[in-house]
């Protein structure tokens, strides 16, 4: 394995991309970073302080954005996925954002996961794969991972709502203008709608030993 190994993770929420790039990066002994949390935690900064992402500028709230920020525990909610996807939406978070990405692999290389990492910040990476799943699967999952009870009696209705508010970020982060959600034109797909982490783990393990020989 060369030092410099950079391994973009590609994909929407919830499809498995970030336990998946989690377990690589301990496999292969190399640093990971899930760049989503950058943008999830500048807004809710934005929330914290009173100020609606729809409408106020990003970019101080995205400067201050240190490492403490990604360990905190209320960043997987429905209010803090609008706002991500809104924040990610401004070039000028994403200037700032960017480069602390680039900064964070650039010496050791590292697993980063996100939404742009194949096709904006490391457009060169050695191995670039994007991670799918069914919008209903990725609703469970992440139905799975907010709910208190997750056999709730209104479980069905819980999971319908989820569903519809990751399609329509699906349909935000696709649309927008600056680095839209897609996959680089040489990522590997896997998709995980019928693999547990460890399927997809092996399958990923695979590819970066066919990319990297």
């Amino acid at each position: 394995m060369t030092q410099r190994l950079v391994i973009a993770v590609d994909g929407p929420a919830a499809a498995g991309k970030g336990t998946l790039a989690r377990s690589l990066a301990e496999a292969l002994g190399l640093p990971y970073l899930d760049t989503g949390l950058l943008y999830r935690a500048t807004g809710r900064r934005m929330i914290d302080a009173g100020h609606d992402p729809a409408t106020a500028p990003a970019e101080e709230f995205a400067a201050t954005v240190g490492m403490e920020d990604l360990r905190r525990t209320d960043l997987r909610v429905p209010e803090v996925d609008r706002a991500a996807s809104l924040v990610a939406a401004q070039p000028a978070v994403r200037r700032v954002l960017v480069d602390v990405q680039r900064r964070f692999a650039g010496t050791h290389g590292a697993v980063l996961d996100g939404r742009d990492i194949g096709t904006v910040i490391f457009p060169d990476a050695q191995v670039k794969l994007y991670i799918t799943a069914s919008a209903r699967t990725r609703a469970e999952r992440r139905w799975e991972q907010m709910a208190s009870d997750p056999d709730a009696p209104d479980r069905a209705a819980r999971i319908a709502q989820v569903e519809r508010e990751i399609a329509a970020r699906d349909a935000a982060d696709s649309a927008r203008a600056t680095a839209p959600l897609r996959p680089a034109d040489d990522a590997v797909h896997i998709e995980t709608d019928h693999l547990d982490a460890a399927a997809v783990l092996a399958e990923a393990l695979r590819i970066v030993a066919l990319k990297t020989r």
